[in-house]
C-alpha cells in the first residue's frame, strides 16, 4: 500500500485527491491530513480514511479538532510547526495543496524527506523555485506536477532529450472575461471574477485565472519543472479547456494531452505514476465538441501575464515579489477594497518600488515575501473604490 499525506486536505485539490484515494482503499494508507481551519471537513476526512494524524494550522482550533476526533485513534495536532512535522513524516507520496506562501515551509519539509511530492502549490516554485528544486535533488525526491497544464506537459515531454524540444505551450481558458472590453472590466465584481466558466476552483485561484496571472505563475512554475529556457515557454488561449497543454519538438511534431476539465485526471496520474488508475471523470467526446479553438493572449487587457513574463525573464527576487503583491491585491479585491483592474496595477507598482538581491535560502524568500506584502498593502490604501 502507498502511504499518503495530504497537505491542504479540505481544499478543492485535497478533496479531489481524497475522492480518488477513497475509491481504492486497498491501495492507499493515509498517514496525515492537514487543513487551515476547516475542522469539520478535516475531521470527517480523517475519520473516513482512518488517518493516523490530523493537523489544523490554526492553534485556536485544536480543542475543536480533538472533540471531533474523540473516540478514534487519530492523533490531533495544531499550529504551523505541526503542519511541517506532518509533511516530514516520510510518506511515500505527499500532495502539497496548501494555497499561498503558507505552503512553502511544509513543501520544503516534504521535499527534504524523499519519496514523491505531488505539487499543487504554485507559490513554492514561483517564489523559491531554485531553492525547492535543489532540495528535491539533494534528497532524491521525485517532484510531480499536479496543475492540469504542467501535468499535461509532463505526460507529453521527453525529459531525457531536452534538446529535441522547441517549445512548451501552456493553454489558458481565458477566464470569464476573455471577450470583455477594458471599459467593462472597470466594474467587475468579485462574484463575477470567481465564476470560472470551466473549472471549479477556490476564490483566489479563480481571480488569478480571470486576470491571467494564474497563467503567468504557471509559466514561472514550468521554467523550474522542465529543462527548457524561459523563451521556450508560450501561452495560447483555448476557451474549451480540452487541450491542457502541448509540447512542440524540433521536427515539427506537437504532442498534446486532452481531457475533460476535471482535476481528478492530473491528480490520478500523479497518484498512480508511473502507472495509471481508473477515475470517475467524464470521458472526452471529441465528436460532440466538434472543434477546438485557439488564440493569442491579449497582453493589453491582461497585463498580469506580461508582468509575470517580465519577472521570469529578470529572475532573482522578482517572481517572489510578483506573487506576494498579487496575493495582497487579490485579497483586497475580494474584500471590495480595490477594483478588478487595480490588481495588476498594484503588482506593477510593488515591482517598480522594490528590487532586493536574489534570495539564497527559504528564510530569505519569506523575508522578501513579507516586505513585498507590506509594500503592496500600502499601495492598496491609495486605491479608491
Amino acid at each position: 500500500m502507498k502511504r499518503v499525506t495530504i497537505l491542504g486536505a479540505t481544499g478543492s485539490v485535497g478533496t479531489s485527491t481524497l475522492d480518488l484515494i477513497e475509491r481504492a482503499p486497498d491501495q492507499f494508507q493515509v498517514v496525515a491530513l492537514t487543513a487551515n481551519s476547516d475542522v469539520a471537513g478535516l475531521a470527517r476526512a480523517a475519520l473516513r480514511t482512518n488517518a493516523k494524524l490530523a493537523v489544523v494550522a490554526d492553534p485556536a482550533c485544536l480543542q475543536q479538532l480533538r472533540n471531533a476526533l474523540a473516540g478514534s485513534a487519530i492523533e490531533a495536532r495544531a499550529g504551523p510547526e505541526a503542519v511541517c512535522e506532518a509533511a516530514g513524516m516520510g510518506a511515500d507520496w505527499t500532495m502539497a495543496a496548501i494555497v499561498g506562501t503558507a505552503g512553502l515551509r511544509p513543501v520544503m519539509a516534504a521535499l527534504e524527506t524523499g519519496g514523491t511530492v505531488a505539487l499543487a502549490n504554485k507559490e513554492a516554485l514561483v517564489s523559491a523555485g531554485e531553492i525547492m528544486t535543489a532540495a528535491a535533488r539533494t534528497a532524491g525526491t521525485t517532484l510531480l506536477p499536479v496543475d492540469s497544464e504542467h501535468n499535461a506537459v509532463f505526460q507529453c515531454l521527453d525529459g531525457t532529450a531536452p534538446e529535441r524540444v522547441r517549445r512548451i505551450i501552456l493553454t489558458a481558458s481565458g477566464g470569464p472575461f476573455r471577450e470583455t472590453s477594458l471599459q467593462d472590466m472597470q466594474g467587475i465584481s468579485p462574484a463575477q471574477a470567481i465564476a470560472h466558466p470551466n473549472w471549479s476552483m477556490g476564490a483566489k485561484i479563480s481571480v488569478d485565472s480571470a486576470t491571467l496571472m494564474n497563467k503567468g505563475l504557471e509559466l514561472i512554475e514550468a521554467f523550474h519543472l522542465f529543462p527548457v529556457r524561459a523563451d521556450q515557454l508560450d501561452v495560447l488561449v483555448h476557451a474549451q479547456s480540452v487541450v491542457h497543454s502541448m509540447v512542440e519538438y524540433v521536427d515539427g511534431s506537437v504532442l498534446a494531452q486532452l481531457g475533460t476539465p476535471d482535476m481528478r485526471t492530473p491528480i490520478a496520474y500523479a497518484l498512480a505514476w508511473p502507472d495509471r488508475m481508473e477515475t470517475p471523470c467524464e470521458r472526452l467526446d471529441l465528436a460532440k465538441i466538434g472543434r477546438l479553438d485557439f488564440e493569442e493572449p491579449d497582453y493589453i487587457r491582461f497585463p498580469a501575464l506580461k508582468l509575470a513574463r517580465e519577472a521570469l525573464a529578470a529572475g532573482g527576487a522578482r517572481p517572489a515579489i510578483l506573487n506576494a503583491a498579487n496575493e495582497v491585491a487579490v485579497a483586497a479585491f475580494l474584500a471590495g477594497a480595490v477594483k478588478f483592474l487595480e490588481i495588476a496595477a498594484i503588482v506593477y507598482d510593488t515591482l517598480a518600488r522594490y528590487d532586493p538581491a536574489a534570495p539564497q535560502s527559504l528564510d530569505a524568500v519569506l523575508a522578501i515575501d513579507a516586505e513585498a506584502r507590506a509594500r503592496a498593502a500600502e499601495r492598496v490604501k491609495d486605491c479608491v473604490v
